[in-house]
C-alpha cells in the first residue's frame, strides 16, 4: 500500500514510521495529535473509524447489516495513522469508536495498553482465513483483529531485460551486473536504501532474524538477533554488493520507482503499494518472490483489519458486525473491489484473477508477520543507522551490527 511507499522515505530520514500498512515504528512514548472531532461509541449505533478507501466498501456491508438489525452505523474517516492516535486519546475517556481498521503491528500497543478487546471467534471461521493473518493479529495467545489483507514485498522485474526471473539469489545479482555491463540498464537490482522494512528478507536469507520466538512461538524482545551469526552474515553480503556497486547509497524508494518506470532499473523489490504507478508507466513487468538465497528469504508481512475497542458500548454488536458480515464471502469482496489487495480471506483469494497480486500472496506465504510487540519500536532507528552505515561505507558491516542490536538491547532495557 502506498503508506509503505511512506514508510522507506521516513526510514531514509531515520525517523521514526508511521503506515498505511501500518505505522510499524512510531515512538510509543510520542503524544499524537488528535482529530478535531471525534465520532464515539454510543449505545444503539454502531461507529467505526476507517480511512477513506474503505469508507465506500464498510457502508455498504453496514447497510445490511441495518437492514438485518435495525442498528444504524455511521464511518467517520481518518487518515490511516490518525485512527490509532486518537483511539489512544479518545478510547479510555469514552470518545472512541465501536470499530477501528488498522494495522496489525499496532496490536501490541492497543491490546498492552487496554485499548482493544479479544474476539470471539470460531475455529471454523478463523480457518477461512490465511494463517499468517491470523498468527500477524494474535497477541498473547489470542485473536485481537479480524485481518482482511496481507502484504509484502516482492521482485518487480523488467520482462524486456529479464524475460524471468532466475532462481536465485546469486543468478539474480549476476543477471543485475551483466545488464549494467552490456549498457542495458543502469541499475540491476535495487533494494531502497537504508529501509530495514525491505531488507528483512535479505537478513532471513542468510539466517538473520530480529527476534527471536518462544516455546509458544510468540517473538522475545529478549532474544535480539541482529548480531546473530545468519544476521552479520547477512550484513557482510550487503556490504559486499555495495562495494561491487550492485546497491548504491544514491538509490532510495523514489530513485528506485524513478528508474524502474523509466526502463533504466531490471529489477525492484518493493510492495504492492507500487503497483498503480508502475502500471500506469506503461513498463512491461512482472512480479516473482523472491529468489533463495542460503535459507528461504522471509520478508515481513503486513496484515490490515478491523479491531473493536475495550470501551465500546456495543461490543456484542461489534462482534456481530464483523463476524456475521465483514467476515463473508460478500463483504470481503466489498472491500477487496474498493481497494484491490492480496485477501487474507483464503476463498477470495483464491479467486483473484490479477496475476500480481497472486504472486504477491506467494511472498505473503514465505513471509512472516512483522513483530507487533511494543519493543518493535526500539528496532527501527538503530537497525537503519546500521544499514545506512554500510550503504555509506562508513563502517565495517560487524561492527555496524553488533553496535545496532546492544543499542536495541539498552533501549528495550530503559523502556522496561
Amino acid at each position: 500500500m502506498k503508506f509503505r511507499k511512506l514508510l522507506s522515505l521516513l526510514f531514509v530520514a531515520v525517523l521514526a514510521l508511521s503506515s498505511i500498512s501500518i505505522a510499524f515504528a512510531q515512538d510509543a512514548t510520542a503524544t499524537p495529535a488528535p482529530t478535531a472531532t471525534f465520532a464515539p461509541s454510543t449505545e444503539g449505533t454502531l461507529t467505526i473509524w476507517a480511512d477513506a478507501g474503505r469508507q465506500p466498501a464498510i457502508e455498504a456491508i453496514a447497510k445490511n447489516f441495518t437492514d438485518k438489525y435495525g442498528v444504524p452505523v455511521r464511518v467517520q474517516v481518518m487518515g490511516f495513522g490518525d485512527i490509532r492516535n486518537n483511539l489512544q486519546l479518545g478510547g479510555p475517556v469514552g470518545e472512541g469508536p465501536d470499530i477501528i481498521v488498522g494495522a496489525h503491528d499496532w496490536v501490541g500497543q492497543l491490546y498492552g495498553n487496554g485499548l482493544i478487546t479479544p474476539l470471539d471467534v470460531s475455529a471454523d471461521l478463523v480457518d477461512k482465513f490465511d494463517p499468517v493473518a491470523i498468527k500477524a493479529f494474535t497477541y498473547d495467545g489470542k485473536l485481537v483483529g479480524l485481518p482482511y489483507l496481507t502484504e509484502a514485498v516482492a521482485v518487480y522485474y523488467n520482462t524486456d531485460l529479464v524475460p524471468e526471473l532466475p532462481a536465485t539469489w546469486a543468478d539474480t545479482i549476476k543477471l543485475g551486473e551483466q545488464l549494467v555491463k552490456d549498457g542495458k540498464a543502469e541499475n540491476g537490482l535495487a533494494i531502497p536504501k537504508g529501509d530495514p522494512y525491505h531488507h528483512e528478507a535479505l537478513f532471513t536469507g542468510f539466517g538473520g532474524y530480529v527476534f527471536g520466538r518462544d516455546a509458544d512461538g510468540n517473538y522475545n524482545p529478549k532474544d535480539v538477533g541482529l548480531d546473530s551469526p545468519g544476521a552479520l552474515k547477512a550484513a557482510e553480503e550487503l556490504d559486499r554488493l555495495v562495494k561491487a556497486g550492485d546497491f548504491s547509497d544514491a538509490v532510495d524508494y523514489g530513485a528506485a520507482q524513478s528508474l524502474f518506470t523509466t526502463g533504466k532499473l531490471a529489477m525492484w523489490i518493493t510492495g504492492p503499494w507500487a503497483l498503480s504507478d508502475i502500471r500506469k508507466s506503461g513498463i512491461n513487468y512482472a512480479v516473482a518472490p523472491i529468489p533463495m538465497m542460503e535459507d528461504t528469504p522471509r520478508p515481513f508481512v503486513g496484515s490490515q483489519g478491523f479491531m473493536v475497542n475495550a470501551f465500546s458500548k456495543n461490543t456484542l454488536l461489534a462482534q456481530s458486525f464483523l463476524t456475521d458480515y465483514v467476515a463473508t464471502d460478500e463483504g470481503m469482496k466489498a472491500l477487496y473491489d474498493a481497494v484491490p489487495f492480496v485477501p487474507a480471506w483464503k476463498q477470495l483469494a483464491a479467486s483473484i484473477e490479477d496475476t500480481d497480486l497472486k504472486n504477491f500472496s506467494l511472498a505473503v506465504a514465505n513471509g512472516d508477520p512483522m513483530p507487533a510487540i511494543p519493543q518493535m519500536a526500539s528496532v527501527w532507528t538503530a537497525w537503519g543507522n546500521a544499514i545506512t552505515l554500510i550503504y555509506q561505507q562508513k563502517e565495517d558491516p560487524d561492527k555496524a551490527f553488533k553496535d545496532a542490536a546492544e543499542a536495541i538491547r539498552t533501549e528495550i532495557a530503559k523502556s522496561g
